[in-house]
């Protein structure tokens, strides 16, 4: 697995670790109950990331991350 500074890989995709770091104690209180409750069904026309700390990729390449929250990139290097 790759380990960046600024992201890591949690099985489902990269996370960026500062907004996590600031959005946990908002959701202790909000994670009473199960997602399931708290969401409902995705039948939104606009649906939403359940997580708004999931980088997205910067470039088609698929080489650079970016935080759509706090908007920090990494490029990500493979041997």
């Amino acid at each position: 697995m790759i380990e960046l500074y600024h992201f890591y890989n949690d099985g489902t995709g990269w996370i960026c670790r500062t907004c996590e770091r600031d959005l946990a104690v908002g959701n202790e209180v909000q994670n009473a109950h199960s997602r399931f409750f708290r969401e409902g069904e995705a039948e939104s026309k606009f649906p939403e990331f359940s997580s708004v700390a999931r980088a997205k990729w910067l470039d088609a390449i698929r080489e650079t991350l970016i935080c759509p929250r706090c908007g920090v990139t990494e490029k990500i290097y493979q041997n």
